[in-house]
This record gives structure tokens, sequence and C-alpha cells, in this order.
């Protein structure tokens, strides 16, 4: 009944945690992301339409949940990786359990502002989203060695590097992921600016890769034709 409250694929990742205990801690946080300091609470995106970032990547409503399913899909190749080719050992528990929670105060920061893009909350004014993340680990009582793997995944530029091979997973996992999406993003800006001199705001992955493929299959054209096909799916939403 619990995981009903939990986006599908956040419940499907979720259930894969072999550890009950720290199975139903995960899912109980990912079902309530809530941050309360001197007994104020503060508010919060949905999972479900928050973004995964502002600009650089997964800056778009749904961007949180696809960051995290493709990360746990990139986490899991490596560990097949390091069991199967480098015969090593992985945690996958803490693993999965990293990835579920990295990012799980990001949406706390990000506001809707009135023409629909996003900024900051008053929240994100005093404390950054992995801060959030570590402190509250921290009093939820959750595992050290699953607060480590959280409170590492910037890698270097974290306030701690990855110490275990958990970490260390995570972290390459969620870099090559933002990577992997913000260079798509890029690329797709870049074909709309040289084919019709505009962006389009807000852009999705799905339609970023239409326009990658489009400008693979049918050249120059084909952007522009694909450009003005999400144009025209985009006009009943006001955003």
């Amino acid at each position: 009944m619990i995981l009903k409250l939990l986006h599908p694929k956040l419940a499907v990742l979720a259930k894969k945690i072999r550890d009950k205990k720290l199975r139903e801690k995960v899912i109980e946080l990912l079902e309530n992301p809530s941050f309360e300091i001197n007994e104020k609470k503060y508010p919060s995106l949905s999972l479900d339409v928050s973004p995964a970032g502002l600009s650089h990547h997964h800056c778009y409503p749904g961007g949180y949940i696809e960051h995290v399913v493709s990360t746990a899909n990139l986490a899991l190749a490596m560990c097949n990786s390091i069991e199967k080719v480098y015969h090593g050992k992985v945690n996958r528990d803490l693993v999965l359990a990293g990835v579920l929670l990295h990012d799980i105060f990001k949406p706390a920061t990000y506001t809707v502002n009135e023409n629909g893009s996003y900024g900051s909350t008053r929240l994100a004014d005093y404390m950054d989203h992995l801060s959030l993340a570590v402190s509250e680990l921290v009093r939820r009582d959750f595992p050290l060695e699953l607060i480590h793997v959280v409170s590492a995944h910037h890698g270097d530029y974290g306030p701690i590097r990855p110490h275990t091979v958990e970490a260390l997973v995570c972290h390459l996992a969620d870099l090559m992921d933002s990577r992997l999406n913000g260079e798509i993003l890029n690329a797709a800006a870049y074909l709309m600016r040289k084919s019709v001199g505009e962006e389009l705001r807000g852009l999705t992955s799905k339609e970023a890769f239409d326009i990658i493929n489009s400008k693979v299959v049918e050249g120059w054209k084909g952007v522009a034709k694909t450009i003005e096909k999400i144009k025209r799916k985009r006009k009943p939403r006001k955003t």
C-alpha cells in the first residue's frame, strides 16, 4: 500500500532494496521529503513534477524522476561490471538507496515563477540540497555508510570525496547522467539557434532527442519541421 503513494518508477527501484529496514526508511523519506527546522516546515515541489536542475541538466517538469531513474540504471550497470568483470564486491542496497536519496531535497530548493520558469526558494538562500539531505538522513538515523554515499555524490566538488565503492558508483552515475542530459539539451539548443534563430524554453529530454534525430535523418529542414511540431504540441499549455 505504501508504494502506491510513490511514482511508479521510484517504487520499482525502492522494492529492489533487499534489506527490509533500509527499504522502509527510504520509502518513508521518499513519501514525505519535508524539511523542518525551528518548528517551521518548508514546502517542496512534488517529486513527480520537479526538475532536477535549474539550468544545466534536467531543467524541465519531470526532470527529477528522469534523473533518478537514469542514474539508477547507470549505477546498476556499474555494479554489474564490478561484480562480473572485476570480481569485486558492492552493496547494491547502499547504491540504490543512495541514488534514490542523493537529490531528495532539490525540490525543496526550487519554486515555480509566474511565467513558468524555475527559481530558488528562501530555504535555498541558507542551505543547499546536499546539506539538507545529510542533516535529514542523520536526524532520521540512516546508516552512516549510506549517509556517506549521499554526502560524497558531488565528488571533488562536495564536502567529502567518495571513500567507498558504493559512494564512487553513485557519484559516477550521477555525474554521467547529468552530463549526458546537459549535453543533449545543449546540442538541441544549438540546432534550434542555427535552424530558426531561437530556442524553446523548458525543452525536455524527449524533445531534445527528437530535434537531434531529425538533423541526422532530414538535415536542417528536419530540425525546422520538428521544432514546429513541438510548438504545435505545446500550444494548449501556457507555460
